[in-house]
């Protein structure tokens, strides 16, 4: 009974590395790539973060209201400022451009999130004006970046402050 269980065994690994070198054999010819490879890619980093200065201070607290101030929060994946005397109180700007984002990924990803996605347009081009449930304290808009990938605006003010809608913010960010 031994010898019939440790021949039964052996056999069934001999199977499964069978199957094992047999399913990594594979060759593919070609020469790999790294995603945008067709495009130059800058390696000395000197641009890094250059989208968080598209607008100005100035351009990022006019859209909000008068006299705002706004001071840097947080540069990295996103750009991020704090908005010091917005309408109703405090609140935060954060603009996210994703380089090989689209519109329709967008919405599908808003989708998955359970965010309220509309349609709606920005000087003549098509956008997302995105809200998440039960949370009128905020909003972004996406549009097709002028490059490439997609630009998202966000707004978002201290709950229950009496702050104007703050799509309208994002609105006039992403114009």
């Amino acid at each position: 009974g031994r010898d019939l269980y440790r021949r039964g065994a052996a056999a069934a690994a001999a199977v499964a590395l069978a199957l094992f070198v047999g399913g990594c054999g594979q060759v593919i010819s070609g020469t790999a790539q790294p995603v945008g490879a067709s495009q130059p890619v800058n390696t000395r980093l000197d641009k890094l973060l250059r989208e968080c200065e598209i607008l100005s201070h100035d351009q990022i607290g006019g859209a909000i209201g008068e006299s705002v101030q706004v001071s840097d929060s947080f540069f990295g994946a996103v750009c991020m400022w704090d908005l010091i005397g917005a309408p109703g109180g405090n609140g935060m700007a954060t603009l996210n451009w994703y380089e090989n984002g689209t519109l329709s990924n967008e919405k599908q990803t808003n989708s998955k999130l359970g965010y309220e996605t509309t349609n709606i347009t920005i000087q003549s081009s098509l956008a997302l004006q995105i809200r998440r449930p039960k949370d009128p304290d905020s909003c972004g808009v996406t549009a097709s970046a002028p490059d490439n990938g997609v630009i998202g605006w966000w707004i978002n003010y201290r709950p229950g402050s009496g702050h104007p809608d703050p799509c309208d913010a994002a609105k006039k960010l992403m114009e």
